[in-house]
């Protein structure tokens, strides 16, 4: 087959219809027969040599051309689509190096085979450009809600037609056991859109909160316009959820107005997510207050914050202890994914057990470390001293408030509990240097010697292996996984180091070793002030 007049129009007409079809740019249709041509007039011509074809986008004529390009002579490696300068000046007048010459040859006969592998290619590049359309489509609808129709099931996992594309709904992203047939409608949260070797890939959820909140937006006008806004949202899907909401216009009640007029406008979000109930929560920036809100319809008799390690301490009647965890847990589990906290709830019997024990091991603590009497001890713990540093080192007025102690007594206690703090760096240091500690972690400001006895336990022996650590695994810290928050205790945490004291701590061990340059921190960190300076300027 050559390439005649006859039929030169029809290459045009061709790439238009499918394009049309395809639904992308013709431009990259007639690219792709282009492309078919020339690999078509090399295999007539030769595979070394460079053929390219070029389609008129009015006439529809099909050039085709060889190019060969000057280089010099040490470099040149292909006779047939390259030439030295000597030899291209039999063609060109001046020629240098770099320079193509350009000459036409006659089109080619396209055997069958020939015309089945430029197919191949047409068809190849025109998947390639139907992907790269889907792609950018569908990109930049990641986050909101689309309507599908359902086109097959495999394996759980839900194939979805989303118009232009197929989309997956996996099995662990449906909710409960929901089951469709083909051709069910059906509404999804576009989760993540990728670009893979087989195309772009659509995954969809209705399990993701972000879906639950999507619905709320589509439901209630004020979310829609910005007036109320969704600050958290945790769901168990199909099963339960809580969704904390706040209002920019003291005029409107956010509760109220997700709720809608009998309910309508939290019904209809509940109807599509297969009658999952849903609270609804007013958000508040005190915490302790928002969990009040986000554990109803249970009652909080008392709330205790730990904002350092994350977690809040709840109590609460001994017949609301049930309500508050809920079945397998699930309230309890909702408000601890609504706040971030780490929620532990026990009933006001327990607490003040809790609080009992406490008590009684600080007063142990100071009668076997100071030699007191029950009852002086307990003072002390009255008090609020909690630990023989606080005694040792607290201003001696905070000693004297106590029934029954003067200046004398206040100087006896504290000595005695500098003494016995002496004598515990003391045996921390020997025991560290029979575990080898180096002079070097000694020698580090900031680490005392139950810090350093505590480090060596766990094989942190010299500068150089403290300066490798994390500052979480100095400080202790929380890991999600699943959903549920879960502790890494500290080396350091018993001591009460937190977090930027860590960070700071790792800093100075790197800059004492000369792994960090502290120029580069302070430019980083005039940068990172400018940078906000800037924010808040706008």
């Amino acid at each position: 087959m050559a390439i005649t007049s006859a039929n030169q129009l029809e290459l045009l007409q061709t790439a238009e219809a499918v394009a049309r079809e395809k639904m992308i740019d013709p431009g990259l249709v007639v690219e792709a027969m282009e492309e078919s041509l020339s690999r078509a007039a090399k295999s007539r011509y030769g595979a070394e040599m460079d053929i390219r074809v070029s389609i008129d986008r009015k006439t529809g004529r099909a050039t085709f051309t060889r190019v060969r390009t000057v280089v010099a002579d040490d470099e040149l490696e292909n006779y047939q689509a390259e030439f030295t300068v000597e030899q291209a000046k039999q063609y060109m007048a001046d020629p240098e190096i770099g320079q193509e010459f350009i000459e036409e040859v006659p089109p080619v006969e396209m055997g069958r085979i020939a015309a089945q592998s430029a197919k191949q290619v047409i068809l190849q590049k025109v998947r390639e450009a139907e992907r790269d359309r889907q792609f950018e489509e569908f990109k930049d609808r990641a986050g909101t809600i689309i309507n599908g129709l359902v086109k097959r099931e495999e394996y759980g996992n839900v194939i979805v037609d989303v118009g232009r594309g197929e989309a997956i709904l996996r099995r662990n992203e449906k909710i409960g056991r929901e089951a469709y047939r083909p051709n069910d409608r059906i509404r999804c949260y576009i989760k993540d859109v990728r670009r893979e070797q087989r195309g772009p890939q659509i995954f969809l959820s209705r399990t993701a909160p972000e879906f639950m909140e999507e619905l709320f937006k589509m439901e209630v006008p004020e979310i829609y316009d910005g007036i109320i806004e969704i600050k958290a949202c945790a769901r168990d899907p199909g099963s339960r959820a809580k969704i904390a909401v706040i209002s920019h216009d003291g005029s409107i009640d956010p509760v109220g107005a997700c709720v809608g007029m009998r309910g309508s406008r939290v019904q209809a979000v509940v109807n599509e997510l297969q009658g999952e109930k849903i609270d609804i929560i007013p958000w508040n920036d005190d915490q302790p207050t928002f969990l009040v809100n986000a554990l109803q319809p249970a009652e909080v008799t008392k709330v205790v914050l730990d904002e350092e390690a994350g977690k809040i301490d709840v109590v609460v009647p001994e017949e609301q202890l049930s309500l508050a965890i809920g079945r397998r847990g699930q309230n309890v589990r909702l408000a601890s994914q609504l706040t971030g906290l780490d929620i532990d709830i026990m009933t006001e019997a327990q607490d003040s057990e809790r609080r009992q024990k406490e008590f009684e091991e600080r007063t142990q603590l100071f009668m076997d470390h100071l030699d007191l009497d029950e009852f002086f001890a307990q003072l002390l713990v009255s008090e609020g001293f909690t630990s023989l540093e606080e005694v040792a080192y607290v201003e001696q007025d905070e000693l004297l408030v106590i029934d029954g102690v003067d200046e004398d007594t206040a100087q006896e206690l504290q000595a005695r509990a500098r003494d016995i703090l002496e004598a515990q760096a003391k045996a921390a240091l020997d025991k560290a240097r029979e575990l080898g500690v180096e002079d070097s972690l000694f020698e580090f400001e900031g680490l005392t010697p139950p810090m350093i006895l505590a480090l060596a336990e766990d094989d942190v022996k010299t500068l150089e292996d403290f300066a490798t650590c994390a500052d979480w695994e100095l400080a202790g810290g929380w890991t999600i996984v699943d959903g549920e928050r879960s502790k890494d205790d500290g080396i350091l945490e018993p001591f009460d180091v937190s977090l930027e004291e860590a960070q700071n701590m790792v800093m100075t061990a790197r800059i004492i070793l000369g792994w960090v340059d502290p120029t580069e921190l302070e430019s980083e960190a005039d940068e990172d002030a400018g940078d906000s300076d800037e924010e808040s300027e706008a």
